[in-house]
């Protein structure tokens, strides 16, 4: 039987030489760069739903689009 996530978990670890802090909690986990404050934050129901990877797919296209010019709204 596996162990209930009642708490936060938060553990350290390194990506392309810099260290960051994972937190798994209930809500959803969280990954921080060490010393920062604001990170990327994911809950479950947005993992499980498919929310996250509708919007990793968005961004992804958004990225690959040219600057626009004049940066009129």
């Amino acid at each position: 039987m596996a162990t209930p996530l009642d708490k936060p978990i938060k553990r350290e670890l390194e990506i392309d030489g810099k260290p960051y802090m994972v937190t798994v909690s209930p809500e959803g986990v969280k990954v921080v760069e060490k010393g920062k404050r604001k990170g990327h934050e994911l809950s479950w129901s947005a993992l499980v739903s498919g929310d996250a990877a509708l919007a990793a797919g968005l961004r992804a296209s958004l990225d690959a689009l040219p600057p626009r010019k004049g940066g009129g709204a």
